[in-house]
């Protein structure tokens, strides 16, 4: 197999995030190629390799899949790389995550646990509160385009002018900023140049409240007066209202959203959303659930989970603008809140005031320091990190409290499974675990998964079937297909069980003396090729057999 070559075959399934496997028989060996849909017949190219593993690049879909039963519902699919599985019914999306969520953390979780299926996001359409926009052209000098990046491109933007994920207030928005700014061909910042004017339009809307936040990203190379374009915006015949439209400036060289000056153009600068009864002031860079109604079912998920805190003093770490402290003060002792991002802990306080919670109390900084400054002593913690998990320095002194029960909360399943471990490590065992779709038409799910403290009294029972060999204890570490099932989920290769009884004698483990050894005296045993050997050793390595 070599980069530039091209094959054709079928995406047997799709694998966290977006990676469809397609088994080449030719080669032996699985690919990865990303922007499929389990069951379609592609042609792909190879173009790069990772740890030895090939990766291809789609080049065209020649046969739908069978789950495919629906039409697209946005006019940029798929081109568009935002709702890559529009096409398939919500059910079949929802059972695709499910089998996602399962490959990942069946390896990881020692000893059984419940996995409750996956909880459906009451809307699959026009869910999302916040969208940020980009300022662009379709192709190289096109007219001016607003909206979403074309799939696998940095620089091409796809005019979004009928996206459903979003309400159709955000829309309407969208294409009258365009229209104005087309109208007056008025510039668009170019990354590679560093100049131009136009560069985000994000907006933000509350689901329960309709309330509307407009945001114009813009240099400071040019001035325009935005009187008529804001004129317009507040004739829209929106169904929510808009409270406030702000031009924000940002002079930044990296393709961020961010601020260096904040002008109100009309209104002021926040909105409110409401989550299970409460109110939440939320500004343009807060970090809010993006899902409301989602979020609602995640956390009453949380607090089924975290079960009876009266008289407990919980920690929500990574605590945001505090939504899921302020969501179970009302049953707890105390919540102390830790966060990073200053603006967001002054968000919490003030939802804090305004929900009338005075046993919630918000730190601003980073976790692994602000742990050693606390005095008080948690009885039950929540963890809701950013995507990358929890810094590995940070982990150990959360775990240090040996609380009966942790709620750890995640956005990707990856960074979740790799602190899994570390966690089981230190005594904890996962009891239960589920997921919340937040995120629809596309390749996330939100994890939630509860830890409690395994006491030393505890017992666990294992049954052991030493029939298949006189097993060393090297060997009782992992048995032949878990050394299969490692080989092929890592590196897509396929390898027999004399292979691997090979390898094991190479390494100096014992085998079963007549194990896969040949049936006749002159038989041809077959040899184990290097690439698979080394494949194999990896998995030995793994197991902790070598």
């Amino acid at each position: 197999m070599k980069k530039g070559q091209i094959y054709e075959g079928i995406i047997e399934r799709v694998d966290f995030p977006n990676k469809g496997m397609i088994y080449i028989p030719e080669e032996e060996k699985y690919v990865t190629v990303k922007n499929g849909i389990p069951g379609q017949k592609v042609r792909f190219m190879i173009n790069k390799f990772k740890r030895g593993n090939g990766e291809g690049r789609l080049l065209e879909v020649l046969e739908k899949s069978p789950l495919e039963t629906r039409e697209p519902v946005c006019s940029i699919f798929p081109a568009c790389g935002g709702c890559m599985y529009q096409t398939m019914s919500y059910e079949e999306q929802v059972k695709m995550k499910e089998g996602q969520i399962h490959r990942i953390m069946d390896p990881v979780v020692k000893g059984d646990y419940i996995f409750e299926s996956v909880k459906e996001s009451p809307k699959e359409f026009h869910y999302r509160n916040k969208m940020e926009f980009s300022f662009g052209d379709e192709y190289k000098d096109g007219p001016l385009s607003l909206g979403l990046h074309k799939k696998g491109s940095t620089y091409d933007v796809l005019t979004a002018a009928d996206c459903q994920l979003v309400h159709r207030d955000m829309n309407q928005i969208l294409s009258c900023v365009l229209a104005y700014f087309r109208k007056w061909n008025v510039s668009y910042y170019k990354k590679m140049q560093h100049t131009g004017y136009l560069r985000h339009l994000l907006l933000r809307r509350g689901d329960t409240t309709g309330e509307i936040l407009v945001n114009l990203v813009t240099t400071t190379q040019e001035e325009h007066d935005l009187t008529e374009l804001k004129e317009q915006l507040l004739e829209l015949p929106l169904e929510g209202k808009i409270v406030g439209i702000l031009h924000i400036l940002n002079d930044s060289l990296s393709d961020v959203v961010k601020s260096d000056e904040t002008r109100i153009l009309y209104g002021q600068d926040f909105f409110y959303e409401k989550l299970l009864g409460l109110q939440f002031k939320i500004t343009p860079f807060s970090f809010f659930q993006p899902n409301s109604r989602g979020a609602e079912v995640l956390y009453e998920t949380v607090r089924e989970y975290i079960g009876d805190i009266e008289n407990k003093t919980v920690f929500d770490l990574f605590s945001g603008t505090g939504t899921i402290g302020q969501v179970l003060a009302p049953v707890a002792k105390k919540v102390i809140g830790v966060e990073i991002i200053e603006e967001a802990v002054e968000a919490a306080k003030e939802n804090a005031l305004r929900n009338g919670l005075s046993n919630c109390k918000f730190i601003a900084g980073d976790v692994f320091k602000v742990l050693d400054e606390i005095e008080e002593k948690p009885d039950v913690i929540v963890l809701d990190p950013p995507r990358d998990g929890i810094h590995p320095k940070a982990l150990p002194k959360i775990l240090e409290y040996g609380v009966d029960r942790i709620v750890y909360i995640s956005c990707k399943m990856t960074s979740l499974a790799r602190d899994l471990e570390m966690m089981q490590m230190a005594g904890y065992r996962v009891e239960k675990m589920t997921a919340v779709d937040q995120f629809c038409e596309t390749v996330h799910v939100e994890t939630v998964v509860l830890l409690s403290q395994q006491k030393p009294d505890d017992t666990i029972e294992i049954d052991l079937d030493l029939d298949e060999l006189d097993a060393t204890s090297a060997e009782l570490k992992a048995t032949y297909q878990e050394i299969k099932d490692y080989v092929l989920k890592e590196f897509g290769l396929k390898v027999s069980s004399l292979y691997i009884s090979q390898v094991k004698r190479k390494c100096g483990i014992e085998v079963g003396e007549n194990y896969n050894l040949p049936k006749s005296e002159n038989a041809r045993v077959p040899q184990c090729p290097k690439e698979k050997e080394d494949a194999i050793k990896a998995a030995l390595k793994y197991f902790a057999m070598i």
